[in-house]
């Protein structure tokens, strides 16, 4: 059967662009979803203490606003249940195929549609949408052993509930995003955990807090509060870029006001020493948490920084000695530079995406790639935040997704094929606005390639990039008008 438009991934990306779609009056939008529900990362990570880090009025859409957020900064639960809630609202459920993982899709140049194999079936469409994110494949360390543990052993995006770690010793590997916020949690309950850290985070407060039911209700009563809310958090998140893409030796001044903080809630000085990272701050993803450090502190904590050799049937041993666990976390992330793997992807002439990204994922403004027309990335290459909120992102690009959706329905094309010579200039300029930002100095990072590019930050403005994708300018692509009927 074919379809108008079909989405892949039913996060924050694949429903914020099928309602917009929808409100557009692109009416036949299926979304393919490999898993038995909705939500993206928010489903996936149910591990303890899973939250945002960016204030919940500016993490959700500006076109589905809700006043009733439990706290300044979501957790994990009430992002999923928006998620439903923005799918329900705007009839999306019966639009959504669920156990449908696509293995690959190829473009038919000759029918001009996209020919779309799924572990269900078959399926084609106009238009193809990837919203599979940046953050949906964990990433397993190649530790020597690491399947000879007889304990549980699982990734922190692949929780297991039904291990109990009351009073069980608990090996933490990673101390990246989700580590920070899953070992406050489970140091109150365990009997000792073990923090292996390769590098210290740099971790700043996190000034969360419950809404009072008075201000809930003035959100709702009083017309643009909301709204004004939403505008502070931005334009003071969207300040710290200036230290991010133009002046990355501002970051000494937070980093300043880090080894402040740390001071006053790490007392012992042997452990605050192997909590101060080695590189500038920003280089690598910056935390947030006001219990982290706290939980360091606990008589039940160890944090082990000399390098893991191998996992034992019993435990993890070091180059100091072994350790001995019962159940094993992996807080190690995602293949977050892997963009669409590992489906396969065919554009025109029987070339294959992944051999086109074989040096690093490129896509003209994050969101159209050469050589695969009527093909539409979000949250893809070069779009990725260290300072603001993606969902301010995302809705740019449906924006622009949806104006060249209306240049094909009006302008009565079969398909638009970004230009290489526009998206090799745009590469270009990512890479050279890339040299002058913080995530260049030094560091290896999750927004790095194995060769050391940088492939998934915007070097720039948020509101910059809500400018260049105000709309598709038809002179960057090439085109092949629809047959008469």
């Amino acid at each position: 059967m074919t379809h108008s438009v079909v989405i892949i991934g039913s996060g924050f990306g694949g429903i914020g662009m099928a309602i917009r779609l929808r409100q557009a009056g692109v009416r036949d939008v299926v979304i393919l979803e490999k898993a038995a529900d909705l939500g993206g990362t928010w489903r996936d990570n149910t591990y303890p203490g899973a939250a945002c880090d960016v204030p919940s009025h500016l993490y959700s859409f500006s076109f589905e606003r809700r006043t009733d957020w439990s706290r300044r900064f979501p957790p994990q639960a009430e992002i999923l249940d928006y998620l439903r809630h923005c799918a329900r609202e705007h009839g999306l459920l019966d639009r959504i195929r669920f156990g449908a993982e696509v293995t690959e899709a190829r473009f038919d140049e000759d029918a001009a549609l996209w020919r779309i194999s799924t572990t269900t079936g078959d399926l084609a469409a106009r238009v193809l949408v990837s919203a599979c994110g940046q953050l949906n494949r964990p990433e397993l360390p190649p530790i020597e052993g690491r399947e000879s543990f007889t304990g549980p052993a699982f990734h922190s995006s692949r929780w297991d509930h039904g291990a109990d770690l009351r009073g069980r010793r608990v090996a933490v590997i990673g101390t990246g995003a989700s580590a920070i916020q899953i070992v406050p949690e489970i140091a109150r309950e365990a009997a000792e955990l073990l923090l292996f850290q390769r590098s210290a985070p740099y971790v700043i407060d996190k000034p969360d807090r419950p809404y009072r039911a008075w201000e809930r209700a003035a959100l709702r009563a009083v017309p643009g509060l909301y709204a004004l809310s939403r505008a502070r958090i931005y334009a003071l998140f969207e300040a710290r870029a200036l230290g991010f893409i133009r002046y990355p030796r501002l970051m000494g001044l937070m980093e300043r006001g880090f080894r402040r903080r740390l001071a006053e809630q790490v007392a012992d000085p042997a452990l605050r020493a192997e909590l101060v990272p080695g590189y500038r701050m920003g280089c690598k993803r910056i935390l947030l948490s006001d219990d982290y450090y706290p939980a360091l502190s606990r008589p039940n904590v160890h944090l082990i920084t000399d390098p893991i050799e191998r996992v034992t049937p019993t435990g993890i041993r070091t180059a100091r000695g072994a350790h001995e666990a019962d159940v094993i976390v992996y807080a190690t992330g995602f293949r977050s530079t892997e963009f669409l793997s590992p489906m396969k992807i065919v554009g025109r002439g029987g070339r294959e995406l992944n051999e086109a990204w074989r040096d690093g994922a490129q896509a003209h403004l994050g969101i159209t790639v050469s050589g695969f027309p009527n093909l539409f990335l979000l949250y893809g290459p070069y779009t990725n935040l260290g300072h603001n909120s993606i969902i301010y992102m995302l809705e740019s690009q449906f924006r622009y997704v949806l104006g060249c959706v209306e240049a094909l329905r009006g302008a009565g094309l079969a398909w638009i094929d970004v230009r290489p010579d526009v998206q090799d200039a745009f590469t270009r300029e990512m890479r050279e606005r890339m040299r002058s930002t913080v995530w260049e100095a030094g560091c290896r990072s999750w927004y790095m390639t194995e060769g050391g590019k940088v492939v998934n930050n915007w070097p720039g403005y948020t509101f910059a990039y809500r400018r260049a994708t105000r709309r598709p300018d038809p002179r960057h692509f090439r085109a092949r008008r629809a047959a008469a009927r």
